[in-house]
C-alpha cells in the first residue's frame, strides 16, 4: 500500500486557465509586465541596503525579504514578529503573482494586494515551539540540494515557458500538463525558500512538484 505525501506546512495552488486566453496580451508580455516589474523592483530595492559611515553596506533584506534580522531574533529571543512575518508573506503572494503572469500562466494583470488566480498558504510559527533556534544558520547551506534541482527545473521550465507562449498564440489555450509543471516548479521553489529565508518551517522541503 503506497503511503500519501505528508502535506508540508507551506501551500501553493494557481487557478488553471479554462479558457480561451488573451493573444494579444500573451504576444506583448514581456512588455505589458515592464510597469509591473518596476513596482516590485521598487518595493525590494527601496530597503535593500543600509550603508554605514564606514563606507561598509549592510544587508538588511535579501529581495525585500525580512530574513537577516528574522535570524538573529529567532536566535536570540526565539521570536518571529508577526508583523515581519505578514510582509514577507504578503511581498512573496505578490512576486509569484507578477511571476505567473510574466510565464504566462494566467492573463489577468498582476494586483499588488488580491490573491487573483494565485493562492499560497503559510503557517504563521510559533518560534518557541516550532523552529529551532539554530537551524536558521544552516537552513541556506542545507537546502543547497534543492537549488541544483531548481536550476536544471527552470531551464526546462524556460524552454516550457516558449513553447506555452507559442501554444496560447496559436490555440488560445496554455496545455494543462505544462502548466502543472511550472506550478509545481513554483511550489517546490516557495517551499525552499519558506525553509531556508522565510524561515517559517523547519521541516525539510520535499522533492517533489506535487502538493
Amino acid at each position: 500500500m503506497v503511503e500519501a505525501p505528508v502535506e508540508y506546512p507551506v501551500k501553493l495552488s494557481i487557478d488553471y486557465p479554462d479558457r480561451k486566453l488573451n493573444r494579444l496580451t500573451t504576444f506583448f508580455r514581456l512588455f505589458t509586465t515592464i510597469p509591473i516589474w518596476i513596482v516590485l523592483f521598487l518595493i525590494v530595492g527601496g530597503g535593500a541596503s543600509s550603508r554605514g559611515g564606514d563606507g561598509w553596506s549592510i544587508q538588511y533584506y535579501a529581495g525585500g525579504l525580512v530574513v537577516l534580522p528574522t535570524v538573529l531574533m529567532i536566535l536570540f529571543r526565539q521570536k518571529y514578529p508577526r508583523w515581519w512575518f505578514d510582509w514577507n508573506l504578503a511581498l512573496t503572494k505578490f512576486s509569484t503573482r507578477v511571476s505567473a503572469y510574466f510565464m504566462p500562466l494566467t492573463d489577468v494583470y498582476p494586483s499588488t494586494d488580491e490573491d487573483q488566480a494565485v493562492h499560497i498558504e503559510i503557517l504563521y510559527p510559533n518560534a518557541k515551539e516550532d523552529l529551532n533556534r539554530w537551524l536558521p544558520l544552516v537552513k541556506w547551506l542545507l537546502a543547497i540540494p534543492h537549488y541544483i534541482i531548481l536550476i536544471f527545473l527552470g531551464i526546462a521550465a524556460l524552454v516550457i515557458g516558449i513553447v506555452a507562449w507559442f501554444a496560447i498564440l496559436f490555440t488560445g489555450r496554455y496545455p494543462k500538463s505544462l502548466f502543472d509543471f511550472v506550478v509545481g516548479l513554483i511550489r517546490w521553489s516557495l517551499r525552499v525558500a519558506s525553509y531556508a529565508f522565510l524561515l517559517t518551517t523547519d521541516r525539510y522541503p520535499p522533492f517533489r512538484l506535487s502538493a
